[in-house]
């Protein structure tokens, strides 16, 4: 058997349904072998957002997401979205191609390190340096890129290796079970929590899987313990929960500080540090933290568990709430913060001025979609007012990146949302700086017929770092920018364009787009004024319920 279609046969074998691809000639053998299988490649017009799609794949399936392209610049161009994938915790498989390894007649022509080059990225990068080593390597990439915490591997195909025959088959991928928690350390846990004046839970993006979400709301209903979640924890517990908290929406004290600070047994759910620094939350360091996860803490000056209880995270939940039978936590502060929390989040909703300030236009967005339907993220300081005020019901469907927190993501991610699951509507929301930077890939949009829709948020400047530069007292300077005729640039594409031009426009015109064939890019001023008199000023004056 030729090494290309053993490994295809290897990438079938391991249920891979799509390879998000900018193809090289390095990989016209495997492109070839992928021909004739059931896979489908995607093309993309840039090989970052085939990585931003294989990762929103595996973000959204629990599956291996691939990712393909060629040797060299093709390979650079992959780094953001294999990052972006790696500190997400994200299950991809990014493929490589590269010159031959035992001839190359163009000596180092577009030859660099990629393998020493991704090493530190992920969680394994090799070289396929002979063709029997073809379904050990597939097997072991699918098996690390899977295991907690999720992240990404890398095989670089060298063309020659991919030419020769291989005589071996590829191995079968078996379900395993991750293990349940000790009983011992459950009894401490429960102990803990029992004796705590405020517990309180925080739930990262581990939480996001479905009997996690389920045995999370379950322990609530029994114990009445509240419930923050991280940015990319939204959904986890569900905005529709009576211990819902919502979630940390910026770096620095907010609202939800209020129970934070009070806390002093605090339940961390499968949580990573990358997503919400410790010290945002235990900046004395006083606090009792329970470590509930897949894996062991990852120690920080700010996070030191008294308490780590290691297994299945839903098994985990459902044993501790056991051992609490009989507790349930009943003190109204949480309550009370909660009710704070809504009438703040419900100023501004209807505010009818324009350009449309930040609160309108979550509210809108809020009401154009159901519960099951994904908005994606791009990244600007529109992100945290989404994460502040946009009430998540179900788990995967608010989809963004508090780690890498990379621009330029949320059209490819939006795409993949939509390949995914077509029959729910998808929504990417971009600062018209992260738009451009992805924006070709309305092409593909165009070309797979997937009605996604593109919210524009147009300032023509680098809004968050234009926040940024007027908080730190600077001069505004240099990141003000130009843009296009957003309209005209989606019917180059053969997509719909809109231009808001008052408030009111701005939910019909949703609807409307999500009713229509294809993709729609809706372009909408908006005025960041608020960046400073919410954020700067009046956070700035928090006062506490008593």
């Amino acid at each position: 058997m030729k090494a290309s279609d053993l490994f295809a046969k290897c990438l079938v074998e391991e249920g891979v349904e799509y390879v998000f691809s900018v193809p090289g000639e390095e990989n016209l053998d495997l492109l070839e072998s992928l021909r004739k299988t059931k896979i489908k490649v995607i093309i993309t017009r840039h090989e970052q957002a085939a990585a931003f799609m294989a990762a929103t794949y595996g973000r959204l399936t629990g599956k291996v997401g691939v990712c393909l392209s060629t040797l060299g610049p093709g390979a650079t161009n992959l780094v953001t979205g294999i990052a972006h994938a790696q500190l997400g915790g994200m299950p991809v498989l990014a493929i490589t191609g590269q010159k031959g390894i035992r001839e190359n007649w163009q000596a180092d022509f577009q030859v660099i390190d990629v393998v020493n080059m991704l090493k530190p990225l992920t969680k394994r990068a090799v070289q396929i340096q002979a063709g029997k080593q073809i379904p050990k390597e597939i097997r072991e990439a699918f098996k690390l890129a899977t295991a907690e915490r999720q992240g990404v591997c890398h095989i670089e195909l060298p063309e020659d290796i991919a030419k020769e025959q291989a005589d071996t088959l590829p191995m079968k991928p078996f379900l395993l079970r991750r293990p349940n928690p000790d009983e011992k350390i459950i009894e401490q846990a429960a102990t803990l929590i029992r004796t705590a004046k405020l517990p309180l839970i925080i739930v990262s993006s581990r939480g996001q899987r479905n009997r996690v979400h389920e045995s999370l709301r379950k322990f609530c209903d029994a114990h009445n313990i509240y419930v923050i979640q991280t940015q990319l924890g939204k959904g986890a517990l569900g905005d529709d929960h009576k211990n819902s908290l919502y979630a940390f929406g910026i770096h620095k004290r907010d609202y939800v500080s209020c129970v934070v600070d009070r806390a002093d047994v605090v339940i961390t759910v499968g949580y990573s540090a990358t997503e919400l620094p410790p010290a945002i939350w235990n900046r004395e360091g006083g606090k009792t933290i329970v470590h509930v996860d897949f894996t062991p803490a990852k120690t920080d000056t700010y996070y030191n568990p008294r308490c780590e209880v290691i297994g299945d995270i839903a098994s985990a939940l459902d044993m501790l709430s056991d051992a609490l039978k009989g507790y349930k936590y009943d003190d109204d502060y949480c309550k009370r913060v909660k009710k704070e929390i809504e009438q703040k989040n419900a100023e501004g909703n209807d505010n009818p001025s324009f350009p449309m300030r930040p609160r309108r236009i979550v509210a809108d967005c809020r009401k154009a979609l159901g519960k099951e339907d994904i908005i994606c993220m791009d990244n600007g300081i529109y992100k945290l007012w989404f994460s502040r005020h946009y009430k998540t019901y179900a788990i995967s469907t608010f989809l963004l990146d508090n780690t890498l927190a990379t621009m330029g993501a949320g059209l490819p991610s939006a795409i993949a949302a939509k390949i995914v699951h077509p029959e729910r509507k998808v929504l990417a929301v971009c600062g018209d700086g992260g738009f451009m930077m992805n924006s070709q890939e309305m092409e593909t949009a165009v070309r797979l017929g997937l009605n996604v829709v593109v919210l524009i948020l147009n300032d023509n400047a680098y809004g968050f770092i234009k926040w940024k530069q007027q908080a730190m007292g600077f001069a505004d300077f240099a990141l003000d920018y130009g843009n296009p005729d957003f309209v005209k640039y989606a019917e180059a594409y053969g997509a719909k364009g809109y231009k808001i031009k008052k408030a009111a426009e701005l939910l019909q015109t949703l609807e409307k787009a999500f009713k229509q064939k294809g993709p729609v890019i809706i372009e909408c001023a908006i005025d960041y004024s608020e960046n400073k008199t919410v954020f700067s000023e009046e956070l700035a004056k928090l006062q506490c319920p008593i």
